[in-house]
């Protein structure tokens, strides 16, 4: 098993990527703190994971929140006596999220609070603890679109994005020689709740999948492989990497070949 022996938090665990990454750690032999703001979905994950077999433990977090971020690598360390992986992926995407002129203040505050704020707590509590584990790994969810920044106006979201990634390159060049490595993990168009509840006609599915050129919305497990590795010690030579796990979207946007057919 990859995650043998191995305690991670994964926050926004209750759906999404994160139960998916929860169910892959667990099945690899990693022990999951699930932190969500919606306990009731991080008991469903905690289940899921018993069902099968693993580890688990559900906390009620609000990741934008000091507190809470402590608890829960409070948790992680009074349930299982350490923490070895931390992955920082709670996020939001506004529905009120536009351009620059429409989008209010409020929303933007939100989701920097959420999508930024709450990965550098994560960082500012996990830390400590994977220090006094020896070391670990942290893995920070941005996006394609901190890359590219998004057709459709989603100013807070891609800007948010933006931050996480270059937070991650800075806290993997400070803290690399504490044996701790820290990688921003960056999906393409995934087919999850947090997009589809945009794009909720067929036409709007096909606007955005015709610059894949793969020609197919991700699926979170397909992300969850991918922070598995980032998290295993397959990646033991892997830090500040901008980890694009996008279908092609960003070669698509990069090189002369136009637009995929």
């Amino acid at each position: 098993m990859r995650l043998e022996g191995k305690v991670a938090i994964v926050t926004g665990g209750g759906s999404g990527i994160g139960r998916e990454t929860c169910l892959r750690f667990a099945a690899e032999g990693a022990k999951i703190v699930v932190a969500d703001l919606g306990i009731a979905s991080a008991e469903e994950t905690v289940a899921l994971v018993k069902a099968a077999g693993g580890e688990a433990v559900a906390v009620k977090v609000d990741v934008s929140k000091a507190a809470d971020a402590k608890l829960m690598v409070d948790t992680a360390e009074e349930t299982y006596g350490k923490l070895d992986i931390l992955f920082n992926n709670a996020g939001i995407s506004h529905s009120q999220d536009d351009d620059a002129v429409t989008t209010e203040e409020d929303v933007w505050d939100l989701t920097f609070d959420v999508n930024v704020k709450g990965v550098f707590l994560g960082c500012k509590y996990g830390i400590p603890a994977l220090r006094r584990n020896g070391g670990g790994t942290i893995i920070n969810t941005a996006s394609f679109v901190a890359i590219l920044g998004a057709a459709t106006p989603q100013l807070a979201y891609t800007s948010s994005k933006g931050a996480v990634l270059s937070m991650s390159k800075e806290l993997a060049a400070i803290h690399a020689r504490e044996n701790i490595r820290v990688n921003a993990l960056c999906p393409g168009p995934l087919r999850t709740e947090l997009l589809m509840k945009y794009l909720d006609t067929e036409e709007k599915r096909q606007r955005r999948l015709v610059h894949v050129p793969m020609g197919r919305f991700g699926e979170a497990k397909e992300i969850a492989n991918a922070v598995l590795f980032l998290a295993s010690d397959e990646a033991s030579f892997v830090t500040g990497a901008t980890f694009l796990v996008d279908g092609g979207i960003t070669c698509a946007y990069t090189t002369p070949l136009g637009e995929p057919k």
